[in-house]
């Protein structure tokens, strides 16, 4: 064979493995806005583990049921990125889970909900998700509760992080690079 063929095969199947391992096991997403400071900042380019909860299955347009594979539970507390519901504003939004299905939240105006049992709530796979920025957070409080399987995996790692505000030699933020956020 070839030298050149040998180099563009090695290529081929590199680039296959990184798409299946990104697919499969990790992605990378950038924050933006202040709804988790301090936790996580704007400019953090953080690495979610999507084997975390399960590999979600399903998809060919619901040809195929929803499901997960080696399937674990949200815990409360941890930082979960999910896909934004319909009606919200589009992309993976970062929060953290504030409550579990069954478990009942107070909302500023007073109003009780319970997931998976009062009327303004959906189905028991659904969970309560709290930015802790102040302002006009996107999360719970004007999405509702989140389903089951919107969530995309639990945020492990802050990977890189940047002041976009900032020139890129000025803006890196060195103390915040491999940080675990808690």
């Amino acid at each position: 064979m070839k030298a050149w063929l040998k180099t563009i095969s090695a290529l081929a199947a590199a680039a296959v493995a990184v798409v299946l391992f990104r697919a499969l096991f990790f992605a990378m997403y950038t924050v933006s806005g202040t709804r988790l400071e301090p936790v996580l900042m704007a400019g953090d380019r953080v690495l979610v583990n999507r084997w975390s909860y399960g590999l979600r299955t399903g998809g060919m347009n619901g040809l195929f049921g929803y499901g997960r594979i080696c399937a674990d539970s949200v815990r409360v507390g941890d930082i979960v990125a999910f896909d934004s519901p319909a009606g919200g504003p589009g992309g993976v939004l970062v929060c953290r889970c504030a409550a579990l299905p069954g478990d009942t939240v107070a909302t500023p105006g007073g109003q009780a909900i319970v997931p998976g049992k009062a009327a303004t709530c959906a189905a028991e796979d659904h969970y309560w998700m709290q930015a802790l920025g102040p302002g006009d957070s996107i999360d719970s409080r004007t999405l509702g509760p989140v389903a089951e399987s919107l969530i995309l995996g639990r945020v492990c790692l802050v990977v890189y992080s940047h002041d976009d505000s900032q020139p890129f030699y000025r803006g890196y933020r060195r103390w915040r690079t491999l940080a675990v956020p808690q």
